[in-house]
């Protein structure tokens, strides 16, 4: 893996010039994770941070009898462990490969001193980091407001929004994996999916293939406007 390739193809670097992008690649350690093998843990010292450049990554909580609830589901380049960065903290939550998964990590005192010399890269970061908190903040309301049939319409939405309201859509995690992400159990979301289909807002194959047939409805459903018979 070049780190020089795939600097320019990240957001956070977009905008660079050539000269910023080789500076960039020349501080990074390109790694590579194993599927389910642990990235770092909450509490780990906070040295930098990552950029997935292949595979996916899960950022969660463990509540203290080990019930995990999913932050973040991260694809190819989303930067992950970002805080530290700024905050010289620790990790506040564990993160762990879902798939065999390739990143580029960034030593923090090297960033930080990148970041004197090219303060455009702050204001990349500040536009990341922006966007990662809007939709940090609407899963909290979501699973502090939202019934999971709610929770689970907003969901299939974002995903479709992803691909340009695309309507036929393929879940990237599994049902056990969507179920930590929505704070509900995998049965709960297959009787949902269920229901959805007998209501004709969505067709399902029973597995990972949705295809979204009523959009109005879930968008009614995701805001609490209409509830499931």
């Amino acid at each position: 893996m070049d780190a020089i390739k795939h600097i320019p193809t990240i957001p956070l670097f977009q905008g660079l010039t050539p000269e910023h992008h080789a500076h960039v690649a020349s501080i990074v350690v390109e790694k590579v994770y194993r599927r389910n093998q642990v990235i770092f843990s909450e509490g780990d010292e906070g040295n930098g941070f990552y950029v997935v450049i292949s595979g996916r990554v899960k950022v969660f909580k463990l509540s203290p009898d080990g019930k995990e609830q999913i932050l973040h589901i991260l694809g190819a380049g989303e930067p992950f462990g970002e805080v530290p960065v700024f905050a010289g903290e620790r990790f506040p939550a564990h993160a762990e490969a879902l798939e065999e998964t390739r990143v580029i990590f960034f030593p923090r005192a090297s960033f930080a001193d990148l970041i004197k010399k090219n303060p455009s890269l702050a204001m990349n970061m500040l536009a990341v980091l922006s966007r990662r908190l809007r939709r940090f903040s609407a899963l909290i309301e979501d699973l502090s407001l939202k019934e999971v049939p709610g929770r689970l319409s907003a969901y299939l939405l974002y995903l479709s929004d992803k691909k340009n309201r695309e309507t036929s859509l393929t879940l990237d995690i599994s049902k056990a994996q969507l179920a930590s992400l929505l704070g509900t159990i995998p049965e709960t979301i297959s009787r949902i999916l269920t229901r959805m289909s007998a209501e004709e807002l969505i067709e399902s194959d029973g597995h990972r293939n949705i295809k979204i047939l009523d959009r109005p409805g879930l968008e009614e459903l995701a805001s609490g406007e209409r509830k499931l018979l």
